[in-house]
């Protein structure tokens, strides 16, 4: 049976626990708070950056995998006879994949795939690529299968800070005023591997989460009902019960995995975002 790794970007926000029972490496993307570099996930949380926002009124900068850093953990497990099956972030949201692409060039049997997606939406062809190789696939047909399936997932998530979007430039802010005086809580949804904007919830952060699960999930009978994903940013804990009970009286779901935000993908929703992640059939 071919030996196959599977490795993914620090951005696929799965948590501890899964990336060690899959047997998953990381690579981080770098944070820049001043003029110091952090790596994702290594050295930085999500806590870390929100103070740094809140002091200065800039988002923190982010950057790629470097190809170098991608040949160095790739070649190790080349030289001892595996395939590599790399999940990137979506190549519209950095350059993660292509310098991926330059790191497989230089090596056999390496396969960067462009998820067209982030969190854990790319989390979700992570466990995938993972559990076709425990049943014995090969890479070229797992790498099939993942390109097929990455189109099936349903990504979205609810926004309560638009703050951090007025400082990526992406909103003014007059816009912001306007929608922080209304209440409006935007869906952001990820659609052919970008980020558009879905259904304005209104309300306090409970309701409009509540309000954007049940939007998602409710009356709808092309859910998948195998795995789910409730990722967020820091969101209070009797909230995070209150989404995963509504979940499971929407969908009778195998499993219900709730995961945390990393650096890179906070620093772009802020605090207090909420997604749930899903294949459709």
């Amino acid at each position: 049976m071919e030996k196959i790794k599977v490795t993914c970007d620090s951005t696929c926000d799965l948590t501890p626990e899964l990336y060690q029972s899959y047997g998953v490496d990381i690579l981080p993307l770098g944070i820049t708070l001043g003029e110091t570099l952090y790596y994702d996930g290594v050295n930085v949380a999500a806590k870390d950056l929100f103070a740094y926002a809140d002091r200065t009124g800039t988002l923190p900068k982010t950057s790629a995998v470097s190809p170098n850093t991608y040949i160095e953990t790739f070649r190790p497990y080349v030289e001892d006879g595996y395939s590599i099956i790399h999940i990137n972030i979506s190549s519209e949201f950095s350059t993660c994949y292509q310098n991926a692409c330059l790191a497989a060039a230089e090596l056999e049997n390496v396969y960067p795939i462009d998820s067209r997606n982030l969190s854990s939406g790319s989390g979700h062809l992570v466990l995938l690529a993972v559990e076709l190789a425990r049943q014995g696939l090969n890479a070229r047909e797992i790498v099939d299968i993942l390109n097929e399936r990455k189109e099936k997932l349903d990504v979205s998530f609810v926004l309560q800070h638009l703050d951090y979007l007025r400082m990526g430039g992406r909103c003014s802010g007059v816009a912001v005023l306007g929608a922080n005086l209304l209440k409006l809580r935007p869906e952001i949804r990820v659609v052919d591997g970008k980020m558009t904007v879905g259904t304005k919830y209104r309300g306090s952060m409970e309701r409009s989460v509540l309000d954007y699960v049940r939007g998602r999930l409710a009356n709808r009978d092309d859910v998948e009902p195998g795995r789910i994903f409730v990722t967020h940013s820091g969101v209070p804990k009797d909230l995070e019960d209150k989404v995963v009970a509504l979940v499971k009286e929407l969908h009778p779901f195998r499993e219900v995995l709730v995961t945390r935000a990393g650096s890179t993908i906070s620093s772009h929703c802020g605090p207090e975002c909420l997604g749930v992640l899903f294949f459709k059939k």
